[in-house]
This record gives C-alpha cells, structure tokens and sequence, in this order.
C-alpha cells in the first residue's frame, strides 16, 4: 500500500507541476527574474503547496504514525551544516540557470526537449559526484 500511496502522490504532483507551467524554464526564470518582466504568479503555486503539504503534516503528525507504516520518516537533524548549504547554493543556481528543478525536471522529461534531457544528465552526474565527495 504504501508504493501505491506513493505513486499516486507522485501523480499529483507531477499533474500539479505540468498545470502550473513549472515544468516550463521560461515561467520559471520570469519568476526567478525580478526586472521590469517578473512573473509573481508562482508564488500562488508555492504557497498553495505549503497550505496542502502543512495543513496534512499537521493532521497526520498527531496520529503518531502513518496510516500505511509502521512510523514517520522524519529527518533527525536540524542544524544548517555545510553540505546543506552547499547543496542549498547548488540547487538555486541550477535553478536560476536552468530554470528546472528535480521534479519540474522529471515531469518535463516527456517532452524530449534537450535542454531537459541535459539538465536530468547534469543532475544524476552531480548525486554521483556528490555521493564520491561526501562533504
């Protein structure tokens, strides 16, 4: 159950993503971009995934566990350390640059475009790398 729990909220939000244009660079980087063309209208698609992701974290979190698992899967730390915030500059210039990330990426991928298809490239040699370096 919890494969199929997963696969269906990984459906969601790849359709969620593809309906709010983030699996376009251009929509993406007019956000990103805060000149006299800036495109405030991600910010709707951000806030709209904090209301959905907090309002269930707090429904769920005081059950004590998942309804399809034995406990919640909660990270144990919670001091900003190096590699989160190495990992953290390197997501927003991927961002930036490129105008994707991972899921965006990911829900793109049907559309063949080389750009998508080199920055997925581009992101699995750097978890490679990444996992080689252990900073």
């Amino acid at each position: 159950m919890p494969v199929i729990i997963a696969f269906i909220a990984g459906l969601l939000m790849s359709a969620g993503i593809a309906y709010s244009q983030m699996i376009d660079p251009n929509k993406v980087l007019g956000f990103l971009t805060l000149n006299a063309n800036w495109d405030p209208s991600l910010i709707l698609v951000m806030a709209a995934a904090l209301v959905v992701y907090s309002s269930g974290y707090w429904l769920f979190i005081r059950q004590g566990k998942p309804v399809f698992a034995e406990s919640f899967n909660l990270p144990g730390k919670k001091a900003l350390d190096k590699p989160l915030l190495i990992g953290a500059l390197l997501f927003g210039a991927g961002w930036g640059l490129a105008g994707y990330c991972p899921g965006p990426a990911l829900a793109a991928v049907s559309s063949g475009s080389h750009g998508t298809l080199a920055f997925i490239a581009a992101m699995v040699a750097g978890w490679f790398i990444s996992r080689k370096l252990a900073i």
